[in-house]
């Protein structure tokens, strides 16, 4: 999301993104918005995904003979970033920006795969050229693990016009929703607001968008908590959708263990809910706790049920929290500006 939003903002800056193929029913080639899409590979996820540094490395540096690349841009440590690097060894004469956007904890990070996450972002940090973050949080932990070039803190955006100015969330005044939009992994806490619901009233529900490997997990726990008729599970839902389902609930939440960023806290901030979430990684850049919105306890659906009550309870923190939110939004999280950032402070064109 983050590519298409700022790429198609930057209409004078020529663009070409090599990835996998994945599936064969995909075109090799087609025209993106602003980007040249080219996918590599057989239409097989695994063997594509695995060629893809190799065959990726070897396809830009033939289309550099043509178009003369100004950068290499890698977004996150990945298969496809690991083209790019290679393609540096030949062609160093291109620079590298990696753009770190990984929310995942730091003990995925540093033990998966028996350490290989890890390993490869410290090869890849040494050869970076500028290195882009979205938080904080990152930039940290690229310092921490050795990097000691150019940082430059560019966080994702919102598209303001798509979650402002919806029909009015109010209902039945008798009724509390919580929402959550988020892929169904443990690291971001679906199941602890399941949990939550138990500590409060009947008339609170809640409203679960996303898919993923938790997801029948998370369906057992609703039947075993018998709580079937308080929540309600939406699969995935178009992104052009979810403006409207945050437009009819009253409260976001993601009790997430560990966060890159989170482009939902923003969203649902700029569509006008007050946000309750944990203290964790990048989290902290934007939410500011009794001003932005509300922190609960990592793991700890009472205090997920806490800060509930005391928004149902305090009608006028509720309304300065997401006034305060959706002004900072305004400031500092729409994609024009992040556009705008990421073509004068990085790609150098004022």
């Amino acid at each position: 999301m983050a590519v298409k939003e700022i790429t198609d903002r930057l209409s004078d800056i020529q663009f070409d993104l090599i990835t996998a193929r994945f599936k064969k029913d995909l075109p090799r080639m087609e025209k993106t918005g602003n980007v040249n899409v080219y996918r590599l590979g057989f239409g097989l996820s695994l063997l594509d995904k695995l060629l893809l540094p190799f065959w990726g490395a070897a396809f830009a540096l033939s289309l550099n003979k043509k178009n003369h690349y100004d950068f290499f841009w890698c977004i996150m440590v990945t298969f496809a970033s690991g083209g790019a690097y290679i393609a540096n060894w030949f062609q160093k004469s291109v620079p590298i920006i990696l753009t770190l956007q990984e929310g995942d904890s730091e003990s995925h990070l540093r033990f998966r795969w028996l350490g290989l996450i890890d390993l490869s972002w410290r090869l890849a940090l040494v050869r970076t050229d500028i290195l882009t973050v979205i938080s904080n949080y990152l930039a940290e932990r690229a310092r921490r693990l050795g990097y000691k070039g150019r940082v430059e803190i560019i966080p994702n955006g919102v598209d303001l016009k798509k979650f402002q100015n919806q029909e009015s969330r109010i209902k039945n005044h008798d009724e509390i929703t919580l929402i959550t939009t988020s892929r169904l992994v443990e690291k971001n806490g679906v199941g602890d607001i399941i949990d939550a619901l138990k500590y409060l009233p009947e008339n609170v529900s809640l409203k679960i968008l996303g898919i993923g490997p938790l997801e029948n997990d998370l369906k057992l726990k609703i039947k075993n908590c018998k709580l079937e008729g308080r929540v309600e599970m939406l699969g995935l839902v178009e992104q052009s959708q979810i403006p409207i389902h945050l437009h009819n609930a009253n409260i976001f939440i993601r009790p997430s263990l560990s966060e890159g960023m989170g482009n939902s806290f923003i969203e649902a901030m700029a569509a006008g809910l007050p946000v309750i979430a944990t203290p964790v990684g990048g989290i902290v850049d934007f939410l500011h706790d009794g001003e932005t919105g509300l922190f609960c306890e990592v793991k700890n659906p009472k205090s997920i049920a806490e800060q509930v009550k005391k928004l149902i309870d305090n009608p006028e923190l509720k309304n300065e929290l997401v006034e305060t939110a959706n002004r900072m939004v305004k400031e500092k999280y729409d994609w024009d500006l992040v556009a705008r950032n990421m073509k004068e402070r990085v790609f150098n064109l004022n």
